[in-house]
């Protein structure tokens, strides 16, 4: 049930974010070890995209880009992001970074009554 629920989840972001974008991203993600520590709807060792998408903005993207490619450490706790400069290259850091930013416009809006 646990893999059918993550999997809707994943269906419904690719119908809004554009299924071979999204899929595009999750596969690049996938490559360069990104999902070792992080996932779209839930924390690993990092936190879940979509929790990065609803700290920041598109104007933190270039400070996000330096965070994956030369790594930090105390914006989400005490465990440390890893450099990933030679694993990830600039343009594909942007790349991703831009997708998970923008996850925050493809979550469903709660009705207020």
């Amino acid at each position: 049930m646990k893999g059918l629920k993550h999997t809707a989840f994943l269906v419904f972001i690719f119908a809004f974010a554009g299924k071979t974008f999204g899929e595009d991203m999750l596969q690049l993600a996938n490559q360069k070890g990104c999902l070792a520590c992080h996932q779209i709807d839930k924390k690993v060792v990092g936190p879940a995209w979509l929790d990065i998408s609803k700290k920041y903005t598109e104007k933190d993207i270039p400070q996000l880009v330096n965070s994956v490619l030369n790594g930090s450490m105390g914006k989400w706790g005490q465990v440390p992001m890893p450099a990933n400069k030679g694993i990830v290259t600039e343009e594909e850091a942007k790349k991703l970074v831009t997708w998970i930013i923008s996850l925050k416009n493809q979550q469903p809006k709660t009705q207020k009554k």
